[in-house]
């Protein structure tokens, strides 16, 4: 007779083959596969632990759990995320939005007026550009990537949002850019060291698009310079360049800040404690 898998037995099964692998939060990535499987909330999960899965349901489970084996990152294998409680498409096109890169949108919100134009540079996904649009509806808002496939995906999460008319997304190089006067530009751009990327997580060094991740220079800070030194002439009197930045790279970016002239610097923790944001004031 053949075994029969319930709902908690391959939960179960599910959370120690992925501890093995070397998985964190192998019983949350079961959940949320499983769930995506049989169209369930993990509520709904708890509420169904007894119930059978069928043949075709196993199936489709053990493709995604392979795939998870492999270090794939949850997101991609569902193709979707949410960021500002909004949902976005991912792909490996796109580095995945995070819930730190939000702290980045706390920050902008505070700094433009309803009515501004906004430049977002290295938009990826849409994710920033997206939660500004949804909560400054009269904002103009231009986004650029260098990336046509990266674009591809943003202007797709644009029209699931209902924005598309509220974005304009063009495909441009962050160390050439134009437009303006802007009363604000920000960014989450490439900053992680060539000689880093090794070390890094597989789900992000083997999956996710190294265009997004390099930073450049030795030590990564290569955007952050050049964003620093275009503030001045894409930033409208008394504009804001905010930029999200990596673990330990806020006081080096504060210094590049105040070697192009910006002024009113601050830093912001994200709510782990850890530097997230920088921002500065162009007052020429």
């Amino acid at each position: 007779m053949a075994e029969t898998w319930t709902v908690l037995k391959i939960l179960q099964w599910t959370a120690g083959y992925f501890k093995e692998k070397g998985i964190d939060g192998g019983r949350l990535d079961a959940e949320i596969l499983l769930a995506d499987v049989l169209k369930l909330n993990r509520v709904g999960l708890y509420l169904n632990f007894d119930r059978p899965l069928s043949s075709d349901e196993q199936a489709a489970f053990r493709e995604r759990v392979a795939r998870r084996a492999r270090r794939e990152p949850v997101q991609y294998i569902l193709g979707t995320t949410e960021f500002w409680s909004l949902p976005l498409q991912v792909t490996p096109d796109v580095l995945i939005p995070r819930a730190d890169t939000e702290i980045l949108v706390e920050e902008a919100l505070k700094k433009i007026a309803g009515s501004g134009a906004i430049l977002d540079v290295g938009t990826g996904s849409g994710a920033i550009a997206i939660a500004l649009a949804h909560e400054l509806p009269e904002a103009r808002i231009d986004a650029i990537d260098i990336s046509p496939a990266a674009l591809a995906v943003a202007e797709a999460n644009a029209r699931h949002n209902g924005l598309a008319e509220r974005v304009n997304f063009r495909q441009a190089d962050l160390y050439h850019l134009s437009g303006g006067p802007y009363g604000l530009i920000v960014a989450n751009p490439p900053y992680i060291p060539g000689a880093e990327m090794s070390g890094l997580m597989p789900e992000v060094r083997d999956f996710e698009p190294h265009l997004a991740l390099l930073g450049g220079d030795a030590d990564g800070l290569a955007a952050y310079r050049a964003l620093a030194t275009e503030a001045g002439r894409l930033l409208q009197p008394d504009g804001w360049l905010l930029v999200e930045v990596g673990l330990g790279q806020a006081e080096a970016v504060d210094r590049i800040f105040i070697r192009a002239g910006l002024q009113d610097l601050f830093v912001r923790d994200d709510y782990a404690g850890v530097p997230r944001v920088v921002g500065g004031r162009n007052l020429r």
